[in-house]
């Protein structure tokens, strides 16, 4: 099941992605670059599902307890905050010219420095990302980047993209680190870390596996190449390089090599195992073990026969430990770990056991006997060591009541990521198709008592997102998903209950509502099997599946009428129809071309519109008919957005194009017979509307567009005639051309689509242009530097309320003594004036009651010393400093 991720990015991809690749940069440079500063200040946030998609990687710093990082395929990285139990996005500045960036192949903290962090990005070796990839350096945990270019592709949604980590820092000298490169590119070395790169010339495989090497897109045909690095410490002193290095590599016949002499020379290892790939080497050098598991396949969807080894580094002997017999396998192994307090302790999984359920497995003797997550009683029931408890996530149920042995929710599938905590061995987390699980009583596991498993992924955001609506009266916001299909979002805070079911698309394509029924909802996707539309009368909190055309073979596009009497949908497969009631028959619509874009008018309920390869449409009969319009000058290609503005019958907004052609947004009064292109709007790719700003009459419009040269998310308050940029350098989250809306009740909010980053909404700071009180009371603030490096450092604050009411919403003011300046923040949202700096609260903390506390965290440039400001006010209102 979900197994969609790689045909969400297509369906990005064909609507505009590749319009341009991203320049070179060289050695050192920033990234991103500088190139303006928002216009109006807004703060950002997610609409909060809580995970959504598959996180291949998880790494420890195994120098430093409770720091973590998480890699996703096409969603960025994160970093895990203990304070709040959360995760922190740590690539939202990669822009759109460098979108392929946001996926992650590869991360490596420093054990020795662990403020340092590397990430190896690019999203796909073929022709799909026009960019190549790149190596991202950071001093300060994340929180900045620095970028050195390479000269080949990274595929981080390509297949094999659980195997790693591919990227690795010497733990005896940290400016040494190793990259595995796909494609046939080798093996690549930093030795001043991380700025420059150049091969390692004297290994001697690339690797030669692909997942099919007849794919003609390229995507499934690539070399998976060289794909994992791991040190054995025990063989170097502090300020050499390690001596012994591992290699893994996508050669079934060739899978693993050593070096010892630091990377000089390299020589396969004599005895391994043949007809596996490598997915993971886990070295445990107390005990002088590298274990390593193997599946017959790269992943991460694939893999049906695998197994476990042992390699005894002193000795050279090979010895099976796999925990089932090879006939009884219908997985591959993937996610393995050690326990690095009990090393003769270690833990793998079976990542593609989709059915009835993924499994782990657990030794504590090196290996030699196993137990497991799960075992059968008497078929079909079962008997599990855990108990999941998705009360944070409940969707993760998917709505689902499957027959034994199948249980929801389940363990998990794509389980490539499996790492106990290096410190606590009580910690485990692992990464699925659709979360971050974890545990933090895994030794329960060993007195065979009950252990919980719980979602572990708040703050990770990681779903694409297709389409957008805002209604202007039931929930604030319906979202259409990659993956996951969408969700009625109640309360943009809170993780919703439950995706859209009855029926479950893989992924829904679009959606639409009533302009004045908004109750009435209907959405179209993509599913394994059974009806592609569905319609809700009550805002999207209940569904039924309508019937398919003859010939429908995905979702396509739909509109529905002003009034909710009447649909059009233009699905895949077959041509647009048109349908009065609930979609239990349709008919053709005549007069445009299959695979149409449509949208409704939002005054009119008889006429609907249409866009396809450069012509636009119009019917004025429910969509029975269409005619073309004159309207020439439009893009060619079909990379468009276009939305009718609510209350003016025949007024549209379209925008897109391409590089090399028409490009911009256009405005149309006239039911789309004429079109003006807007002057100044070099480039635009979504468009949509939002409350009127007080004073004005004209909805609010907002588009990701590049307005004079400057790429980013921009708003008009007068019909177009000026843009504010409202987005920073530090938001821009790669690719934002799926879709944008405002909120049509709450002026300046904006919700923008995101390709991995999910669902972003933003409000201006000051929404009402007046100054904000902040909560009465008595307060006291408690500031403490928890961290510092040479040019940053990182600070923890806590604010109690020491009053008798409670805040609902709050805002705490203070002064830097020097040129200090926060370069991330989290558990808030800031903004800085020269030393003033204002925090104010995040959704989830705005009410502090009387003596309790709201925390926040961020990373900062300049000096550490004498960083502590003198006084703190709440509202302007000082308060006591601890």
């Amino acid at each position: 099941m979900r197994r969609t991720r790689v045909l969400t990015a297509v369906l990005a991809l064909a609507a505009g992605l590749l319009a341009g690749g991203p320049p070179a940069l060289a050695a050192d440079a920033p990234a991103p670059a500088s190139v303006s500063k928002a216009a109006d200040t807004y703060t950002w946030r997610n609409a909060r599902i809580d995970g959504g998609g598959f996180v291949p990687g998880i790494v420890f710093n195994r120098g430093e307890p409770d720091l973590a990082y998480a890699r996703t395929d096409i969603g960025g990285a994160y970093r895990w905050q203990e304070s709040t139990r959360s995760w922190i996005p740590l690539l939202d500045s990669v822009g759109w010219d460098d979108w392929g960036h946001t996926g992650v192949v590869s991360i490596a903290s420093d054990s020795a420095d662990p403020d340092r962090v590397y990430a190896a990005v690019g999203t796909y070796t073929n022709d799909w990302d026009p960019g190549n990839g790149a190596v991202l350096r950071s001093a300060d945990r994340g929180a900045s980047w620095r970028k050195t270019a390479l000269p080949f592709k990274l595929g981080g949604n390509m297949p094999g993209r659980g195997m790693g980590e591919r990227l690795a820092v010497d733990p005896h000298d940290n400016d040494v680190l190793y990259l595995g490169a796909p494609s046939g590119h080798g093996l690549w070395r930093s030795t001043d870390a991380g700025v420059t790169w150049a091969e390692v010339t004297s290994f001697p495989n690339p690797g030669n596996y692909a997942e099919d090497p007849d794919d003609e897109s390229g995507y499934a045909s690539d070399n998976q190449g060289v794909v994992w690095v791991t040190f054995d410490e025990s063989t170097g002193t502090a300020g050499s390089p390690t001596r012994t290095v591992y290699i893994g590599v996508a050669d079934k016949e060739n899978a693993v090599y050593r070096s010892k002499d630091a990377g000089a020379t390299w020589e396969r290892l004599a005895g391994q195992p043949t007809g596996y790939l490598a997915h993971k080497g886990v070295l445990d050098a107390e005990n002088g073990h590298l274990y390593l598991a193997y599946s017959d396949t790269g992943g991460p969807y694939d893999g049906g026969k695998g197994r476990l080894y042992r390699y005894a580094t002193a000795t050279g002997t090979w010895t099976d430990i796999s925990p089932v017999a090879e006939a009884d396998t219908y997985f591959g192994f993937s996610g393995l770990t050690v326990d690095r307090q009990n090393p003769g302790t270690v833990m793998a999984t079976a990542y593609s056991s989709w059915w009835p359920d993924t499994q782990i497995f657990r030794s504590t003797d090196s290996g030699a006997t196993w137990t497991q997550a799960w075992r059968y009683t008497a078929y079909p029931e079962r008997e599990n060591r855990y108990v999941m408890d998705v009360s944070s996530s409940p969707w993760l149920t998917w709505g689902a009541n499957p027959a034994p042995p199948e249980q929801t929710p389940k363990l998990g599938w794509m389980t490539e990521a499996l790492e106990i905590d290096p410190f606590d061995p009580d910690r485990m987390m692992y990464g699925t198709g659709a979360t971050v699980y974890g545990t933090e009583e895994l030794t329960n596991w060993d007195d065979d008592t009950s252990f919980t498993i719980r979602p572990m992924v708040r703050g990770l955001e990681e779903t694409a997102v297709l389409d957008l609506a805002s209604p202007p009266s039931g929930a604030p916001l319906l979202s259409a998903l990659g993956d996951i299909g969408g969700f009625r979002h109640t309360d943009l805070t809170k993780v919703p209950s439950m995706m859209f079911t009855r029926p479950n698309f893989t992924s829904t394509t679009s959606l639409d509502f009533a302009e004045s029924d908004p109750d009435t909802v209907v959405r179209v996707g993509h599913v394994e099997s059974g009806p592609h539309v569905a319609f809700s009368t009550d805002n999207g909190a209940n569904w039924t599946a309508g019937t398919d055309p003859s010939g429908v073979s995905g979702g396509g596009t739909v509109a529905a009428s002003a009034d909710g009497g009447r649909f059009v949908w233009s699905p895949e497969g077959a041509g647009v129809h048109h349908t009065t009631g609930f979609g239990t028959s349709w008919s053709a619509s005549q007069g445009i071309p299959a695979g149409a874009i449509v949208e409704s008018d939002r005054e009119d309920p008889e006429t609907f519109y249409g866009f396809k390869s450069g012509r636009f449409y119009a019917s004025r009969d429910g969509g029975a008919t269409f005619e073309a319009s004159p309207a020439t000058g439009l893009p060619a290609g079909d990379s468009v957005r276009f939305k009718a503005l609510p209350g003016r019958a025949g007024e549209i907004w379209l925008a897109g194009g391409a590089a090399d052609g028409p490009y911009g947004l256009w405005h149309s009064t006239d039911f789309g017979e004429t079109f003006t292109k807007l002057p100044g709007v070099e480039e635009a790719d979504t468009v949509g509307f939002g409350k009127a700003a007080p004073g004005s009459s004209y909805q609010t419009l907002f588009t990701s567009a590049r307005i004079d040269g400057v790429r980013g998310i921009y708003r008009s308050t007068d019909a177009g005639a000026s843009w504010v940029r409202v987005n920073d350098d530090a938001h821009q989250w790669g690719w934002t051309g799926a879709a944008i809306t405002g909120d049509p009740r709450v002026f300046g909010r904006v919700y923008v689509a995101t390709n991995g980053r999910g669902v972003i909404y933003g409000d201006p700071a000051d929404p009402d242009g007046g100054t904000d009180p902040g909560p009465p009371g008595a307060c006291e603030v408690t500031y403490r530097v928890a961290n510092a490096w040479g040019d940053g450092f990182q600070a923890e604050v806590r604010l109690t309320n020491t009053g008798t009411t409670a805040w609902d919403g709050w805002s705490l003011t203070w002064s830097f003594p020097d040129v200090e300046r926060i370069t991330q923040l989290w558990n808030g949202a800031h903004t800085q004036s020269g030393a003033a700096v204002t925090v104010r609260n995040a959704d989830w903390n705005r009410t502090v009651a009387p003596g309790a506390s709201a925390a926040f965290g961020f990373t900062a440039s300049g000096p550490a010393a004498g960083a502590t400001p003198s006084a703190f006010a709440l509202g302007g209102r000082t308060c006591t400093v601890r």
